[in-house]
Protein backbone atom coordinates (compact mmCIF):
# COMPACT_ATOMS: atom_id res chain seq x y z
CA UNK A 1 0.00 0.00 0.00
CA UNK A 2 1.12 3.63 -0.31
CA UNK A 3 2.75 5.71 2.41
CA UNK A 4 1.28 9.25 2.21
CA UNK A 5 0.85 11.11 5.53
CA UNK A 6 -2.65 12.05 4.34
CA UNK A 7 -3.80 8.59 5.45
CA UNK A 8 -3.81 9.98 9.00
CA UNK A 9 -7.03 11.99 9.51
CA UNK A 10 -5.47 14.42 11.99
CA UNK A 11 -3.01 15.56 9.32
CA UNK A 12 -5.48 16.50 6.60
CA UNK A 13 -8.09 18.56 8.45
CA UNK A 14 -11.14 19.47 6.36
CA UNK A 15 -9.80 17.51 3.36
CA UNK A 16 -10.15 14.22 5.23
CA UNK A 17 -13.12 13.08 3.10
CA UNK A 18 -11.10 13.39 -0.12
CA UNK A 19 -9.06 10.31 0.75
CA UNK A 20 -11.73 8.30 2.55
CA UNK A 21 -11.69 5.56 -0.11
CA UNK A 22 -7.91 5.23 0.04
CA UNK A 23 -7.84 5.18 3.83
CA UNK A 24 -10.66 2.65 3.99
CA UNK A 25 -8.87 0.35 1.54
CA UNK A 26 -5.66 0.51 3.59
CA UNK A 27 -7.52 -0.21 6.81
CA UNK A 28 -9.37 -3.12 5.22
CA UNK A 29 -6.13 -4.62 3.96
CA UNK A 30 -4.21 -4.42 7.23
CA UNK A 31 -7.10 -5.73 9.29
CA UNK A 32 -7.09 -8.80 7.09
CA UNK A 33 -3.38 -9.24 7.76
CA UNK A 34 -4.29 -10.23 11.29
CA UNK A 35 -3.15 -9.25 14.75
CA UNK A 36 0.14 -11.11 14.84
CA UNK A 37 3.58 -9.95 13.76
CA UNK A 38 4.31 -8.00 10.59
CA UNK A 39 7.49 -7.31 8.69
CA UNK A 40 7.22 -3.93 6.97
CA UNK A 41 9.29 -3.05 3.90
CA UNK A 42 9.56 0.61 2.94
CA UNK A 43 11.77 2.76 0.73
CA UNK A 44 13.83 5.56 2.24
CA UNK A 45 17.19 7.19 1.54
CA UNK A 46 18.41 6.18 4.99
CA UNK A 47 18.21 2.49 4.09
CA UNK A 48 19.24 -0.24 4.22
CA UNK A 49 18.42 -0.64 7.88
CA UNK A 50 16.13 -2.66 10.16
CA UNK A 51 14.24 -1.17 13.10
CA UNK A 52 12.90 -3.35 15.91
CA UNK A 53 9.28 -3.54 16.98
CA UNK A 54 9.91 -1.28 19.98
CA UNK A 55 10.74 1.74 17.81
CA UNK A 56 8.43 4.74 18.16
CA UNK A 57 7.94 8.06 16.43
CA UNK A 58 5.50 10.85 15.66
CA UNK A 59 3.97 12.63 12.66
CA UNK A 60 4.80 16.00 14.24
CA UNK A 61 7.20 16.69 11.35
CA UNK A 62 4.13 16.59 9.09
CA UNK A 63 2.17 19.09 11.12
CA UNK A 64 0.51 17.26 14.03
CA UNK A 65 2.00 15.28 16.92
CA UNK A 66 0.35 11.92 16.28
CA UNK A 67 2.48 9.31 18.10
CA UNK A 68 2.92 5.83 16.67
CA UNK A 69 4.77 2.71 17.69
CA UNK A 70 5.98 -0.39 15.90
CA UNK A 71 5.00 -2.26 19.06
CA UNK A 72 1.73 -2.46 20.95
CA UNK A 73 2.65 0.18 23.55
CA UNK A 74 3.48 3.88 23.44
CA UNK A 75 4.70 3.79 27.04
CA UNK A 76 8.33 4.22 27.93
CA UNK A 77 11.05 6.66 26.96
CA UNK A 78 10.92 9.67 24.68
CA UNK A 79 9.56 9.54 21.18
CA UNK A 80 12.25 9.03 18.57
CA UNK A 81 12.34 9.65 14.85
CA UNK A 82 10.99 7.20 12.29
CA UNK A 83 11.16 7.62 8.51
CA UNK A 84 7.80 8.13 6.80
CA UNK A 85 7.28 4.52 5.63
CA UNK A 86 7.64 3.25 9.19
CA UNK A 87 5.50 6.02 10.65
CA UNK A 88 2.75 4.86 8.30
CA UNK A 89 3.45 1.22 9.21
CA UNK A 90 3.15 2.07 12.90
CA UNK A 91 -0.09 3.95 12.35
CA UNK A 92 -1.55 1.06 10.33
CA UNK A 93 -0.45 -1.38 13.04
CA UNK A 94 -2.55 0.60 15.49
CA UNK A 95 -5.52 0.61 13.12
CA UNK A 96 -5.36 -3.16 12.79
CA UNK A 97 -4.47 -3.92 16.41
CA UNK A 98 -1.43 -5.93 15.35
CA UNK A 99 1.06 -6.95 18.00
CA UNK A 100 4.32 -5.73 16.49
CA UNK A 101 6.05 -4.61 13.32
CA UNK A 102 9.69 -5.08 12.42
CA UNK A 103 10.51 -2.25 10.03
CA UNK A 104 12.99 -2.64 7.19
CA UNK A 105 14.10 0.19 4.91
CA UNK A 106 15.71 -0.26 1.53
CA UNK A 107 17.28 2.48 -0.55
CA UNK A 108 15.35 3.72 -3.61
CA UNK A 109 18.37 2.97 -5.81
CA UNK A 110 18.32 -0.74 -4.88
CA UNK A 111 18.71 -2.71 -8.10
CA UNK A 112 15.89 -5.03 -9.24
CA UNK A 113 18.21 -8.01 -8.73
CA UNK A 114 19.17 -6.98 -5.20
CA UNK A 115 15.58 -6.21 -4.25
CA UNK A 116 14.39 -9.56 -5.52
CA UNK A 117 17.23 -11.34 -3.72
CA UNK A 118 16.37 -9.56 -0.48
CA UNK A 119 12.79 -10.76 -0.81
CA UNK A 120 13.90 -14.35 -1.34
CA UNK A 121 16.16 -14.10 1.71
CA UNK A 122 13.34 -12.60 3.75
CA UNK A 123 11.08 -15.51 2.85
CA UNK A 124 13.73 -17.93 4.12
CA UNK A 125 14.24 -15.94 7.33
CA UNK A 126 10.53 -15.92 8.15
CA UNK A 127 9.52 -19.34 6.86
CA UNK A 128 9.15 -20.89 10.31
CA UNK A 129 7.09 -18.02 11.76
CA UNK A 130 3.50 -16.84 11.52
CA UNK A 131 4.06 -13.54 9.73
CA UNK A 132 2.63 -11.02 7.30
CA UNK A 133 4.55 -8.74 4.98
CA UNK A 134 3.46 -5.10 4.75
CA UNK A 135 4.88 -3.40 1.65
CA UNK A 136 4.82 0.40 1.60
CA UNK A 137 5.34 1.75 -1.91
CA UNK A 138 4.20 4.73 -3.96
CA UNK A 139 3.92 4.72 -7.73
CA UNK A 140 4.79 7.42 -10.24
CA UNK A 141 4.74 11.01 -8.98
CA UNK A 142 4.20 12.50 -12.42
CA UNK A 143 0.49 11.95 -13.10
CA UNK A 144 -1.57 15.00 -14.09
CA UNK A 145 -3.52 16.51 -11.19
CA UNK A 146 -4.55 20.00 -10.02
CA UNK A 147 -1.48 21.68 -8.61
CA UNK A 148 0.79 18.79 -9.62
CA UNK A 149 4.35 19.49 -10.64
CA UNK A 150 6.08 17.80 -13.55
CA UNK A 151 3.82 15.57 -15.63
CA UNK A 152 5.14 12.60 -17.60
CA UNK A 153 2.83 10.82 -20.04
CA UNK A 154 4.51 7.49 -19.21
CA UNK A 155 3.21 7.57 -15.63
CA UNK A 156 -0.20 6.13 -16.52
CA UNK A 157 1.30 3.15 -18.34
CA UNK A 158 3.76 2.44 -15.56
CA UNK A 159 1.12 2.41 -12.84
CA UNK A 160 -1.24 0.38 -15.02
CA UNK A 161 1.41 -2.32 -15.15
CA UNK A 162 1.85 -2.16 -11.37
CA UNK A 163 -1.91 -2.31 -10.74
CA UNK A 164 -2.34 -5.29 -13.07
CA UNK A 165 0.56 -7.12 -11.41
CA UNK A 166 -0.84 -6.50 -7.93
CA UNK A 167 -4.33 -7.57 -9.04
CA UNK A 168 -3.00 -10.84 -10.47
CA UNK A 169 -0.29 -11.61 -7.88
CA UNK A 170 2.13 -11.46 -10.80
CA UNK A 171 5.53 -11.48 -9.11
CA UNK A 172 7.33 -11.73 -12.45
CA UNK A 173 5.80 -8.46 -13.66
CA UNK A 174 6.85 -6.67 -10.47
CA UNK A 175 10.34 -8.15 -10.70
CA UNK A 176 10.58 -6.84 -14.26
CA UNK A 177 9.76 -3.20 -13.48
CA UNK A 178 12.36 -0.99 -15.13
CA UNK A 179 14.51 0.81 -12.54
CA UNK A 180 15.51 3.65 -14.85
CA UNK A 181 11.94 4.39 -15.92
CA UNK A 182 10.75 4.22 -12.30
CA UNK A 183 13.43 6.71 -11.25
CA UNK A 184 12.43 9.07 -14.07
CA UNK A 185 8.82 8.94 -12.87
CA UNK A 186 9.67 9.30 -9.16
CA UNK A 187 8.25 5.83 -8.49
CA UNK A 188 10.55 4.92 -5.61
CA UNK A 189 8.18 2.16 -4.56
CA UNK A 190 9.62 0.09 -7.41
CA UNK A 191 12.34 -1.20 -5.08
CA UNK A 192 9.87 -2.38 -2.43
CA UNK A 193 7.65 -4.09 -5.00
CA UNK A 194 10.65 -6.07 -6.19
CA UNK A 195 11.31 -7.22 -2.61
CA UNK A 196 7.67 -8.35 -2.60
CA UNK A 197 8.26 -10.24 -5.85
CA UNK A 198 11.19 -12.11 -4.33
CA UNK A 199 9.34 -12.87 -1.10
CA UNK A 200 6.31 -14.14 -2.99
CA UNK A 201 8.27 -16.48 -5.25
CA UNK A 202 10.20 -17.78 -2.26
CA UNK A 203 7.19 -18.39 -0.02
CA UNK A 204 4.90 -20.83 -1.72
CA UNK A 205 3.39 -22.26 -4.90
CA UNK A 206 0.81 -19.57 -5.56
CA UNK A 207 -1.19 -16.59 -4.37
CA UNK A 208 -4.68 -15.21 -4.70
CA UNK A 209 -4.84 -11.45 -5.00
CA UNK A 210 -7.32 -8.63 -4.58
CA UNK A 211 -6.73 -5.06 -5.72
CA UNK A 212 -8.61 -2.82 -3.30
CA UNK A 213 -7.63 0.60 -4.66
CA UNK A 214 -5.70 2.06 -7.57
CA UNK A 215 -5.71 5.76 -8.46
CA UNK A 216 -3.55 8.88 -8.57
CA UNK A 217 -5.61 11.40 -6.57
CA UNK A 218 -2.82 13.94 -6.07
CA UNK A 219 -0.67 13.13 -9.09
CA UNK A 220 0.93 10.13 -7.33
CA UNK A 221 0.07 6.51 -8.07
CA UNK A 222 -1.40 4.79 -5.02
CA UNK A 223 -2.25 1.07 -4.99
CA UNK A 224 -3.67 -1.10 -2.23
CA UNK A 225 -3.68 -4.86 -2.71
CA UNK A 226 -3.78 -7.98 -0.60
CA UNK A 227 -2.03 -11.23 -1.49
CA UNK A 228 -2.88 -14.40 0.40
CA UNK A 229 -1.48 -17.91 -0.08
CA UNK A 230 -3.71 -20.34 -1.94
Amino acid sequence: MPQPPLLVPELVGTAVAEVDDLRAACQQAVRRLGAGSWHAIGVDGSGPTVLPSGARGSFRGYGVDVPVSLGASLDGGGTGELPLPLLVAGWLRGQAGADAVVGELIHPSTSPEDGFARGRALARELCDRDWALLVLADGARTHPAPGAGRVDERAAGFDAVVAAALAAADADALAGLDAELAADLGAHGRAAWQVLAGAATGSGPGWRAELLYSAAPYGVGYHVALWEPR
